[in-house]
């Protein structure tokens, strides 16, 4: 039933080597990775002027200079990954730069700032559309949290269903966003020249505002840096592109970065040039549309455009959260299974994991997921920090052409993000400050699983001298675990006979049906008069800690003679699989406290069934 279901929902495997058409075209890559960028233009300005408007109305006349300042820091970023993706080609981003470059500490702080960050992506993304939902239809507003879970699950479906098809899937709302924006940035900007949309700034650009601080415009400037998260994306999933990959990511990333700059700055002029003041019911993007579509069908196709970009904005992390998730269990930080690829040649685990802790994230905050943006972003521009800061040290290494340029950039990058992470922690702490506590969770997680690795490998590793070494044994103990006599139990102790010098046979037996117990045994000595028969009686109806107390005391017998101990653990197998949930997995549970002992070895012997 889970395997019928499972190629519904996900559908057939994937050969190895029909990965190539797993591959992304650029089209298809700008939809896939993107979204997470392109869906921070409905919030960005808003975030700006949200810190400004607390002064006065004319203070927002300086959305403009903190526009301008986020598209430089957006130029330098785009630069920075351009480079990271020629020189870094197999994914990871952030974090292979800066353990490449500064070490392994820093690269693993790079690492995990954006596994959280990738979680709190989806998080926000699917509230955030979700709130479109509920908005429009109010009746929905006490499911939220249900609806967002289910969004998420729908999405983490998707794309288990390998990337061209969830590709195929965020065509539609992603270019459908951008023909929005696009058309409402132009005819914006062509009613302003014609002279029917009015001049309502409350100041003109460069007057002097009364009580505007430094640290007010830096609050602002942080606060609308949150429109840059997602640009890393694409450089953590160079190796989903198709060939040449460095080419077609590197084209990519320029094209996402030039279409949001282009949209951040085109809704930053408009907001400011129509005197748009931010309202708590009435965003202000959609306070544009109103002026510059009026309240027709252009305005309402904007607003639908805007929460399907949101809704699928999560898929920018299920996109990137897999790659990076491989290169650190790559490098034995995080468990081996991250490496392993689904039916579809996906990441699987990665993407569960990432549903997972997305929708802990929203059962945690009811499904109030804003209050986490700026501990969202100083998740982005940590690793931003480390990876342009670890590309000066690549270009100091490495030279070649026209490299101080190169590091120049990377250098102006650097300086902004750490300025951001700055104030981040000083003007936003109260909402930031649990970023001190997981990284650091984070990080001995991260040992733990290494050293663990290291330890089981030095333990695995076969040495050449260590071969004559191996212990030889003079004969076999096999115990047989018997619950009644049937055909199961006969060929179980017949195959024992087979490998065993000597052969032992027990059962556990209960107080509730003393004759049943005393017939069993009976049967068994009749049945197999050369085979040694042991009857344990357990008072608390365990089964378990009798057969354990047992099969140790055997097993220190054995070591005395230099015998080895084996427990066949007796089993039969239905011929359809849905059949074994009607019978109790005994079995599975000796076997898993026999397990404990490192001096017995566990075999299970299995007995199909025909019928």
């Amino acid at each position: 039933m889970w395997r019928y279901l499972k190629r519904l929902l996900i559908g057939k495997p994937l050969k190895t080597m029909d990965e190539g058409g797993q591959a992304l075209t650029k089209f298809k890559a700008l939809a896939l990775l993107s979204s997470d960028a392109l869906s921070s233009v409905a919030y960005g300005t808003e975030q700006i002027t949200t810190v400004l408007i607390t002064l006065s109305a004319a203070a927002l006349m300086y959305q403009l200079y903190v526009a301008a300042l986020v598209l430089v820091l957006l130029f330098a970023i785009t630069m920075s990954y351009r480079q990271i993706i020629k020189a870094y080609p197999s994914g990871g981003g952030a974090y292979v730069v800066a353990s490449t470059n500064w070490g392994r500490p820093a690269g693993l702080v790079a690492g995990g700032s954006l596994l959280v960050d990738y979680m709190l992506t989806v998080a926000v993304s699917v509230t955030s559309g979700t709130e479109a939902i509920t908005s429009a239809v109010p009746a929905l507003v006490n499911y939220q949290v249900l609806i967002a879970i289910v969004i998420v699950i729908a999405i983490m479906a998707l794309n288990l269903r390998g990337m061209r098809e969830s590709a195929s899937f965020l065509t539609f709302p992603v270019y459908f966003f951008i023909i929005m924006i696009i058309g409402m940035i132009m005819w914006g900007v062509m009613n302003i020249a014609s002279g029917q949309l009015t001049y309502h700034a409350a100041t003109a650009v460069g007057a002097p505002v009364q009580g505007m601080t430094l640290v007010l415009f830096f609050r602002a400037f942080s606060s609308g840096s949150s429109s840059l998260t997602g640009v890393e994306a694409i450089s953590n999933a160079v190796p989903n592109f198709r060939r040449p990959k460095r080419k077609n990511a590197a084209n990519t990333l320029a094209i996402m970065s030039l279409v949001l700059a282009v949209f951040f700055g085109g809704i930053t002029f408009l907001s400011y040039y129509l005197g748009i003041k931010p309202q708590a019911d009435n965003t202000v993007l959609s306070q544009i549309g109103t002026a510059v579509f009026g309240h027709g069908l252009f305005y309402y196709l904007l607003q639908l455009s805007t929460a399907l970009i949101l809704a699928v904005a999560a898929n920018t992390g299920f996109s990137a959260f897999p790659i990076l998730a491989y290169n650190l269990a790559k490098d034995k930080f995080l468990p081996h299974a991250y490496m392993d690829r689904g039916d579809r040649l996906g990441y699987s685990n990665g993407i569960i994991s990432l549903a997972v802790g997305a929708i802990a994230l929203i059962v945690i905050f009811h499904g109030q997921t804003t209050l986490l943006i700026p501990l969202y972003a100083v998740g982005v521009f940590v690793p931003f920090t480390l990876s342009q800061s670890g590309m000066i040290i690549h270009w100091l290494r490495e030279r070649g052409q026209w490299w101080w340029m190169k590091a120049l950039v990377n250098l102006l990058g650097a300086l902004i993000s750490l300025g951001l992470v700055v104030f981040l922690f000083w003007l936003h702490f109260g909402n930031v400050w649990p970023y001190l506590v997981v990284m650091p969770l984070l990080l001995y997680m991260f040992y733990r699983v290494h050293v663990h690795y290291v330890r089981v490998a030095a333990q695995l590793r076969v040495v050449a001298k260590e071969k004559a070494e191996l212990h030889d044994y003079d004969g076999a103990t096999v115990i047989v675990l018997v619950s009644n006599v049937t055909r199961v139990t006969a060929a179980a102790v017949n195959y024992a006979r087979s490998i065993g010098d000597y052969v032992i046979a027990m059962h556990v037996s209960f107080d509730e049906n003393p004759e049943k117990e005393h017939k069993t045994a009976a049967e068994f000595k009749s049945t197999f008069p050369d085979v040694r028969f042991v009857d344990i009686h357990s008072s608390y109806r365990s089964i378990a800690t009798p057969t354990l107390r047992f099969c140790d005391v055997i097993a220190k017998r054995a070591a005395e003679r230099n015998f080895s101990t084996t427990v066949l653990v007796p089993q039969f197998v239905p011929k359809k699989p849905w059949q074994n949930i009607l019978h109790n997995q005994t079995s599975l549970r000796l076997r898993a406290v026999l397990n404990s002992r490192e001096n017995i070895i566990v075999s299970t012997y299995n007995y199909h069934l025909k019928e």
